[in-house]
């Protein structure tokens, strides 16, 4: 029984991976035509992580609350279930952009408690952590052109502030291109770091077993991704702009240079 409640977690997981296709469309798009069926597909995806959560509980005749992975399991199957029951009442469809990855994120962390075989091939096994790498590594680059451009934009605020604009400022684009160009950055930044974090986690879990998640790099790349994750929905969702929105972007840089450091430790494993 707890075989299958593990197959319907990462049943259930898949198909909340269409929400999280809706999300990163919204993100680049500022539209996304796939709504009506990510919303399907999660309120399947809800049934299906109920059904896993509660043979889990069954199996083990307790509360499925016993160790991280059943406690994020449960609460992502909570968060599922409200923002379906808010959507009901109030068709906020904008909250998806928040709620689909994160619920997406929880489900798949919950469908890695259990141990699998290793990797049959260490070119899979180098291949997958040189995509991750990649992943990474162009998640940074974006992140480096929203970084330049929200300090720009800081700058060539204060100097209009001022009403002294230097000759610098003077040559750089206005506040308004800025600010569009922090949000593309922002959005392909996101994107290719939540590729990364889902390749990465899956990796970990392979390589490491069920004690990927107490990994210190593991655990700052989650909460880092949680910082994006909001700075992506304040933004898109909540219309910050401007100053705010640029200081959110140095702040989740910051965060992101730690989760870089943290996985320095990772070159050892992978060049052997």
């Amino acid at each position: 029984m707890l075989e299958m409640s593990s197959i319907w977690m990462r049943v259930a997981a898949a198909l909340y991976a269409v929400g999280l296709l809706h999300a990163i469309l919204m993100v680049l798009r500022r539209r996304s035509p796939l709504f009506p069926v990510a919303l399907g597909s999660f309120r399947v995806a809800v049934v299906l992580h109920a059904v896993s959560v509660v043979e889990e509980a069954i199996g083990t005749r307790s509360i499925p609350l016993n160790n991280f992975y059943e406690s994020v399991t449960v609460c992502g199957l909570l968060l599922a279930v409200t923002f379906l029951l808010v959507h009901w009442r109030y068709r906020l469809e904008t909250l998806s952009v928040f709620v689909f990855p994160l619920v997406f994120l929880m489900t798949l962390i919950g469908g890695l408690g259990n141990p699998v075989a290793s990797w049959e091939s260490a070119t899979v096994r180098d291949a997958w952590l040189l995509a991750h790498v990649a992943l990474v590594l162009l998640g940074f680059a974006a992140l480096v052109v929203m970084t330049a451009a929200s300090l720009l934009y800081l700058l060539q605020e204060q100097s209009l502030k001022r009403k002294r604009p230097a000759c610098l400022f003077d040559r750089l684009p206005p506040l308004g291109t800025l600010d569009e160009l922090i949000s593309w950055a922002m959005a392909v930044a996101f994107v290719l770091i939540t590729l990364a974090v889902v390749a990465g986690s899956i990796w970990g879990f392979v390589e490491w077993g069920t004690r990927w998640i107490r990994e210190p790099k593991i655990v700052i790349s989650l909460i880092t991704w949680g910082l994006y994750l909001a700075m992506v929905y304040l933004r898109r969702v909540a219309g910050w702009r401007g100053r705010k929105a640029a200081l959110m972007a140095i702040a989740v840089v910051a965060f992101s240079a730690a989760s870089w450091a943290a996985h320095v430790g990772m070159r050892s494993i992978f060049i052997r």
